[in-house]
């Protein structure tokens, strides 16, 4: 899915799963393409149609062929089709992998998109309620709204297109009253539905696996998005971008959650490329096999595939009337470093743009930069909440920096006071009202959340 937002365009995919080995060979294509055209609109001779369907011509173009497009006044049937073949070639020509099949692109308005069904904002389940759980233990959404609300705000009128793998449909959001398509949403798009064809999208098994994960589909469809913008101009002729909006404002309390969320769309085409420098596509179709763990690994592709996470154990120490429910999760670096960037427990001005060009921020800071593991585990007690998380770092040094940050947000931000050693209790006025216990052993701390001081014992008891 394709989003705009705070000036910036970013890619969203909402589904994803583990993929096979593909069972085709490619050697890295890096092609040396002269355009048989010199700019768009306008149309030359073509190469002859190859007997057979090949790399780079898709329904009747050339990934080099000039097509004749005006958007002006929007586009008709042929431009449109012409369009999508052409980039098809193109997206598949970069990328050294042939579609199966043509992809079918729907273009709709911006009021045909928002009257479309809305996301579920409700909380029924266990595992809902241990996702909003998660989201609150990471100071990223509060108890005022649920994660369905803050997605839903957050995305509001700023999704550009996505693909639906359940449909095998591209859909276009176009701004403008008559349907124009952005030459990077369908580039990026297409990428998507070529990794359905060919491979699968990925799923991790916990919320940093899974934002791992989700760094190789969007990291190497906006990977290829970059490579194709690269060749605009000095090797192809290009139909030109429509003039977008920058989509609805994002308030500040919606900053942490995309702050989140777009690791894998700013590291993971870093990440993409560093594997292709490797090995080629061979290298990064194997991704899709075995996908980086953590977003450790995102972060910094040199650990990748051999430093993994470390196992962190959380022991149910819980009294009778609390009770773990749902599965262990792992928050891991990316948004561990979101966390404290939201809440200001680091200086903002670290996120910023990098010198490496397929890398649009930087995910590293000295709190969260030692991470090696952590487990996150919710329990409840009838309508009450708490949860236990413990992270490991690298070094003691590295606890301390983090342990230290994390208590500037409680005091600093939250407006938490210390009613005890290491026990901080914020207003029941903030959206994270509530107890904490945060101590640290060597270079492990614990966090232990719950509604009120008396309850911290209830949910996990001390270490003695």
């Amino acid at each position: 899915m394709e989003l705009r937002t705070l000036a910036l365009v970013c890619c969203l995919v909402l589904a994803g799963c583990s993929a096979p080995t593909p069972a085709y060979d490619d050697t890295p294509v890096e092609p040396t393409e002269t355009d048989v055209g010199t700019s768009d609109p306008g149309s030359v001779s073509a190469p002859a149609d190859p007997e057979e369907d090949q790399l780079g011509w898709e329904n009747g173009y050339w990934y080099n062929e000039s097509i004749a497009i005006n958007q002006s006044d929007g586009l008709n049937e042929s431009e449109l089709e012409a369009f999508i073949a052409r980039t098809m070639a193109r997206v598949e020509w970069i990328r050294g992998a042939e579609f199966e099949s043509t992809v079918p692109v729907e273009v709709i308005s911006r009021e045909e998109f928002r009257s479309g069904p809305g996301r579920d904002t409700t909380v029924d389940s266990s595992r809902e309620r241990a996702r909003e759980q998660l989201w609150e233990g990471m100071l990223l959404i509060g108890e005022d709204r649920t994660v369905g609300a803050a997605y839903e705000e957050l995305y509001g009128g700023t999704v550009l297109g996505y693909y639906s793998p359940r449909e095998d449909q591209i859909v276009i959001v176009s701004q403008n009253e008559t349907p124009v398509v952005d030459r990077v949403t369908l580039a990026h798009e297409l990428v998507h539905a070529l990794q359905d064809q060919r491979f699968t999208f990925l799923r991790g098994d916990t919320h940093d696996s899974g934002i791992a994960g989700t760094s190789v589909t969007e990291g190497d469809a906006s990977y290829v998005e970059q490579r194709y913008e690269e060749r605009c101009g000095a090797n192809w002729s290009c139909v030109d971008r429509p003039e977008q909006s920058s989509g609805a404002d994002i308030a500040d309390r919606n900053l942490g959650v995309y702050v989140t969320i777009y690791a894998p769309y700013s590291d993971g085409p870093a990440f993409i490329h560093d594997i292709y420098q490797r090995g080629g596509w061979n290298a990064v179709n194997q991704l899709y096999s075995q996908p980086p763990e953590t977003t450790e690994q995102l972060i910094d592709p040199e650990r990748y595939p051999d430093d993994g996470p470390e196992t962190v154990q959380v022991p149910d120490r819980s009294g009778e009337n609390w009770q773990r429910y749902g599965g262990a999760e792992r928050v891991g670096e990316s948004s561990t470093y979101a966390m404290l960037w939201f809440q200001r427990g680091l200086n903002r001005s670290t996120f910023s743009e990098e010198s490496d060009p397929y890398s649009r921020y930087n995910y590293t800071a000295e709190a969260t930069d030692g991470w090696a593991g952590d487990t996150f585990v919710t329990y409840r007690n009838g309508d009450a909440g708490g949860y236990v998380w413990k992270l490991r770092w690298e070094s003691r040094d590295d606890a301390v920096e983090f342990a230290s940050a994390y208590r500037t947000v409680l005091v600093d931000r939250l407006n938490a006071s210390a009613v005890e050693p290491n026990v901080y209790r914020v207003p029941d006025s903030s959206p994270f009202g509530d107890a904490f216990r945060v101590t640290r052993d060597g270079r492990t701390v614990t966090i232990v959340n719950a509604p009120q001081v008396r309850a911290l014992e209830n949910v996990h008891a001390s270490e003695e």
